[in-house]
Order: C-alpha cells, then structure tokens, then sequence
C-alpha cells in the first residue's frame, strides 16, 4: 500500500470475457446445454473447421465451470487434425471404430486401437491423433476434459496449446502401454491407460451404495480427472446421494430414470438410455432408477482422483444422519418408491426392493 497523496487509478474494466468463453468463440464450437444430453449417438454436433470433424462442447448445468465435454465425430475413412493441450482428457468411445497416435516433443510414439465401449486418456501435453479405420461408418467420442478451468486458471490460449513440455512421467518409452494392462488396488480400485469396452468390465460389491450394486474406481494415465463404473440390477434403485459438480454420468447399457434435486427443492426427473448423459449440479442428491429388462451400467467421468485429489471428497456412502452425503432407504421420502414402482409396472417390471428395504 503506497503512502502517497496521489490520486489512486481505477482499476481498468476487463475487456474481455474468461479465456474459456473466447476459446469457444474462436473455435466456431456449437455448444450443447442443460441438465442432460438424450443420447450422445444423435446429438446434433456442429462443423469444427481446425480439427476437420464435427464436434460440440457440451456445457452442462452439472459442471459448473470446472469442467466439460467435447463431442466429436470423425468421418468415414477420416481424421482429425493433431493437437496438444495443457488440459486432461478422457475419452470414451460412443460409436464407430479406429486408432489413436500419442507422441511427444522427444520422438516417444504409440499407436492404439479402439472401438465402441473403449475407453482412455491422452497423456497430458502430448501430441495424439484419432483415425477412424472405417470406410464406411462415423465414429463419435465423448471427452470429458479440464479445459474450462485450466483456460481459466492460465489465461493464456497460447501457452494452453505451444507448450513443449513433456510430462515424461505420464508418457515416454517406458510408459506407453495403452494394452489394456492395469493394476488393481484395494477398494476396487483399478489403475489402466485404456479400456477396452467399458460394458465388460468385471465389477465387485459395493453393498453400502445399495440396491445390490457393483462397481470398480478407475484411476486413468495419472490424471487428476478420474471416473467408475457402477451397475444395479433389473427392479432396483440405488440410495440418494451428493457430491461435487462435474460427474459426467453416461449410460452404457439399461433403461430408466434419474431423480436430481438441490436441498429443500422439488425433484427432477430425467429418463435414459443407453448412450445418455447426466451431470448432476454440485451438492444436488441424485438417484438412479432400472426400471428396464436388463442391469443397469453406467460409466462415471469425473473429479476425485485417489491418487491427486483436488475438491474435497464427500462421503458418499455414509448416510447424512451421521454426517454423510446419502439417503439411506429408510430415511428418502416415501414418495420415491412410489414413484419407481409405478414407472416399473408402466415397463411391464416387478420391484426387487422388498428384498432390500
């Protein structure tokens, strides 16, 4: 604090809007908004003329500003233009087949392939390219990535995209294997570059969550930015929780309905499918609901990493009676049940839940 008598200046006005907002405008992007996405498979995407696809950013209500999506399409027979970003990414494959090369400043290359149901992260600060190997069929991605606030946080586009550092601690020589290999820790916890298909992923009880349920936590190519999967059974429903914003909750297979609501507010409800998306805003419980023929699965990209937490981690499983983040059954609104069964029996489908209430 300066002593002298002098007048103080004002402080100039910003001239521009965050650093997110213009990348957008710059790109040309089409941008996708709401509280959830039908089905990733028709969404309509717009042209994105400097990577030579169709793309979307989808800008959800649930993600608030701390992250979002990238749709993209690749043509038959097509490609994108390569890049690389000081931001994460983790990919998930909604359509289509192909391959992906990652490379670094030092001449470390990988090439890989995908399809329908893979999933994996670009390194971050690597170079990578997507090829679509069919001559015949698109193919469509769904990136959740760390753009806005990395953007935001940064302020500088340029720096985002120019610069060379390597994270030779994320990719290199010695740390390139996107096979599928992986290492399992405890709390079902597994640890990988890639997926495969995210629908075979061999799951473990998570009795707590209800329902009789099963999921796996994935921690992907040392990102901050992490994701589960997690499925229920035909004629379930799974206890009401909250957490933070920007879980980018996909549908992989089954059929049925969400309830989202803010403390003290009415509920909403959003039905889906397989290929839909729903980001649940931050501190809103939310409830899944099968109400098809088949087990319900779904793929969860978000913030919370084990290994580089950083939002405080909320406590998922503990009931909010003790402190925690969830509705066990006993204490949701009878309404709730009610609500489940009647879409149910609409579906032709008999409740399981006598047999865990």
């Amino acid at each position: 604090m300066t002593t002298s008598s002098a007048p103080e200046a004002e402080l100039p006005p910003v001239a521009r809007r965050n650093d997110y907002e213009v990348w957008i405008e710059r790109e040309g992007l089409k941008t996708i908004e709401g509280l959830y996405i039908p089905d990733l498979k028709t969404v309509e995407l717009g042209d994105w003329a400097r990577r030579g696809c169709r793309g979307a950013v989808a800008r959800l209500q649930g993600s608030e500003g701390i992250n979002d999506a990238h749709v993209v399409e690749i043509p038959p027979g097509g490609e994108v233009a390569p890049e690389r970003h000081l931001y994460e990414e983790l990919v998930y494959v909604v359509s289509g087949a192909g391959s992906t090369s990652v490379w670094n400043s030092r001449g470390d290359k990988t090439t890989f392939e995908w399809h329908a149901g893979s999933l994996f992260s670009v390194p971050l600060n690597t170079y990578s390219q997507h090829f679509n190997t069919s001559g015949r069929e698109p193919a469509r991605f769904y990136s959740v990535t760390s753009a806005p606030l990395m953007m935001r946080l940064l302020h500088n586009l340029d720096f985002i995209y120019q610069c060379d550092y390597d994270f030779t601690d994320r990719f290199s020589d010695g740390n390139a294997d996107f096979s599928g290999a992986g290492t399992a820790y405890q709390r079902r916890l597994w640890e990988t570059k890639f997926i495969a298909d995210v629908a075979a992923v061999e799951l473990k009880s998570w009795k707590e969550r209800g329902a009789g349920g099963s999921n796996v936590m994935l921690e992907i190519a040392d990102s901050t930015l992490c994701g589960h999967i997690s499925q229920f059974p035909v004629g379930t429903y799974k206890k009401a929780h909250r957490h933070n914003a920007g879980a980018n909750v996909i549908i992989i297979d089954g059929t049925g309905f969400s309830l989202l609501w803010a403390e003290g507010d009415p509920m909403q409800q959003v039905k889906w499918q397989a290929g839909s998306v729903l980001v649940p805003p931050d501190r809103w419980f939310h409830q899944h609901f099968n109400t098809g023929t088949r087990p319900a699965r779904y793929l969860a990209l978000r913030w919370g990493s084990r290994k580089y937490p950083l939002f405080k981690e909320y406590l998922i499983d503990k009931p909010t009676s003790q402190g925690g983040d969830q509705i066990e059954y006993y204490d949701e609104n009878p309404a709730v049940r009610e609500m489940f069964e009647k879409e149910l029996t609409a579906n032709g489908g008999v409740s399981k839940m006598d047999d865990v209430f």
